[in-house]
């Protein structure tokens, strides 16, 4: 979510500060803010509104100095504003800035007000700065006064802290809220993402939960949660500064669509050889786990778990053995019955997304046969804390409205289903034909691209609309969900998925001519009974917009506006492949109404908090 960026060096650091903060700029966030600190002191600036707004600022009022943080916020508490924005200061000394949410700050605050700290921001951040403060009375040692002050905190937090009585450092702390050091030559840097520190190092050093660290100039010095000083591996990123660069795209949305053939077969990559091999897929111990698992329990959000709904489908059908999907905000908060020889995956793009990381970390104490996480940063949280781990490597995905990354996470369940199928049964020819599918897929993708071009003319017919309504049914009832979460989340038209069976039930009472209703056909087993569906929505005046296998007849009228996937589609290469047009609509769209594509209102990238 908020974007965190800080360094160390004998040069001037708001430049590298404010490139940090561009890089981040994808995760969302309401305001901008900067603080450095040379000998006269620390210098703060902070703009509401984009990145460029503070660098507007920082062009008509330079400052500099060699010890800084800086920081995109995106608000949680107290509306976005100047007053609101990060860093935030405790008198002249302390300056802060903070990802995450503490719980029990209102306490906090009236304890500080009561020992005279006046407040001027209503967030939960301040509270810390002032604390932080407090305890530096009783000791000069701001590492010493933060261990203080994070014992007294619940809740999650990555905090950035600096001392004007101590130049030439920062103190790190994490619970809960991702942070990492990026390591140079005679200057170090911390950030929230790796991404915002590749332009001046690739070597990183990943803090682990509950970690304090000292970083200065040349040394990095860490502190478990028991106060005692350890070791943390430094690991060389993979990724180049320019891995994330938008290229001749118009947005990263639009980029990170087109990329989908390459990163499926990314995904794909050395893992279906004369079948999908086990080890290299999903690590070492994989066999002794699979061979034990008699159910699946899969936990994700949003986008994830739509891909966690295409599973259900795969695991039950090819596997036969029970699957369940959940939310993970609402997962855990209840108390799960736990079936022996059950296996918890987790599915994340980000690998920091705070439900299901708090499910995961439940998951390990609760009776599971193992955890595996499904994800695209193998750095993440979630991948070191879970016992197997798969990379969907994606490549960097920069719009909030995830694309690519869901995709490459079917293709990994689809993986994962063929292993668990072997298990129970499944014959070498069978699994020779999914495997030839799946190696299919990115062709397929490539020539689905090419609707582009009629969806973008398509698109053009939902420009004056308030409301839409997807359809599917079966496993394309999980495609819809997708179709419509990208509609609503760029385009701002209010979008709805249901289960074409359901709309007797009820949402048929929506349809009229101003309620567009978008299908998903592909030639399947429920194809009937989706057009049984559909003449009900032509019977009431809906429009219907329906992708469709080419095999596949509607019969074309005013009302009917049918588009032609380009080749004929397997059941399991459908979900992936009829996901595609789906987001193009929705780019579409999103560009005529000329909202922010990359980055949609109120939303944020990687959600790190509750």
């Amino acid at each position: 979510m908020c974007g965190i960026v800080g360094g160390v060096a004998e040069r001037n650091v708001v430049p590298i500060l404010m490139e940090g903060l561009r890089r981040l700029e994808y995760r969302g966030y309401d305001s901008a803010g900067i603080a450095v600190m040379e000998d006269s002191g620390i210098d703060r600036l902070r703009r509401l509104g984009k990145v460029q707004e503070l660098q507007n600022a920082l062009d008509k009022q330079p400052i500099r100095g060699t010890t800084g943080i800086s920081h995109t916020r995106w608000a949680t508490h107290g509306a976005p504003s100047e007053l609101n924005a990060h860093p935030h200061m405790s008198h002249p000394e302390i300056a802060i800035v903070h990802n995450g949410i503490i719980e029990n700050y209102e306490t906090l605050r009236e304890e500080l007000s009561a020992a005279g700290y006046k407040f001027e921001s209503d967030t939960d951040t301040e509270v810390v700065a002032h604390r932080i403060h407090q305890h530096l009375q009783d000791s000069a040692d701001l590492v010493a006064a933060v261990r203080k002050t994070v014992a007294e905190l619940e809740g999650a937090y990555a905090l950035a802290v600096m001392n004007r009585n101590q130049p030439g450092k920062l103190v790190l702390a994490r619970a809960g809220c991702p942070v990492v050091v990026g390591l140079g030559i005679g200057e170090n840097f911390v950030a929230s993402d790796v991404a915002a520190l590749l332009p001046v190092t690739r070597s990183f050093m990943f803090l682990d939960e509950g970690d304090i660290a000292l970083v200065e100039r040349r040394q990095v010095t860490v502190f478990d949660a028991a106060g005692n000083q350890v070791e943390r591996p430094v690991k060389e990123s993979e990724l180049t500064a320019d891995a994330a660069e938008r290229g001749n795209y118009r947005h990263y949305m639009q980029k990170e669509i087109h990329e989908q053939a390459s990163a499926v077969a990314r995904t794909l990559a050395d893992r279906i050889e004369n079948g999908v091999a086990l080890d290299t897929a999903f690590g070492e111990n994989a066999a002794a786990v699979l061979d034990k698992t008699k159910g699946v329990h899969i936990i994700a959000c949003g986008t994830s778990y739509h891909a966690g709904l295409v599973a259900r489908y795969w695991i039950e059908q090819l596997c036969r053995i029970p699957c369940s999907v959940e939310i993970a905000s609402e997962y855990r908060y209840r108390s799960p019955v736990v079936p022996d020889g059950t296996l918890f995956i987790s599915i994340s793009q980000s690998g920091e997304t705070a439900d299901t990381l708090a499910a995961l970390r439940e998951a390990k104490v609760s009776g599971y046969v193992s955890t595996l996480t499904i994800c695209n940063a193998p750095e993440s949280s979630m991948v070191r804390e879970s016992e197997l781990a798969m990379m969907t490597n994606a490549g960097p995905e920069i719009g909030v409205a995830s694309t690519k990354a869901f995709t490459t996470q079917l293709a990994a369940l689809a993986l994962l289903t063929i292993c668990l199928a072997r298990r129970a049964g499944l014959e070498e020819r069978q699994e020779r034909a999914l495997v030839a599918q799946l190696a299919e897929l990115p062709g397929l993708i490539e020539q689905t691209l090419l609707m582009d071009k009629s969806i973008e003319v398509l698109a053009e017919k939902f420009v004056d609309k308030h409301h839409a309504l997807f359809l599917g049914r079966g496993v394309q009832n999980a495609v819809a969900m997708e179709g419509a979460l990208k509609l609503k989340e760029i385009s701002y038209i209010h979008a709805e998925a249901y289960a074409a069976g359901e709309l007797k039930h009820g949402p048929l009472a929506l349809v009229d001519e101003d309620m567009p209703v978008i299908a998903v056909a592909p030639d399947d087993q429920l194809l009937e009974k989706l057009k049984s569906n559909l003449q009900e929505v032509r019977a009431r005046g809906g429009e219907l917009f329906v992708f469709a296998d080419p095999r596949v007849h509607f019969g074309e009228n005013d009302g009917i506006h049918t588009m032609r996937m380009p080749a004929l589609i397997q059941d399991f290469q459908a979900p992936i492949l009829y996901t595609i047009p789906l987001q193009l609509l929705a780019y579409h769209v999103a560009v005529l109404k000329g909202t922010d594509v990359d980055q949609p209102r109120n939303l944020a990238k990687s959600v790190t908090v509750e």
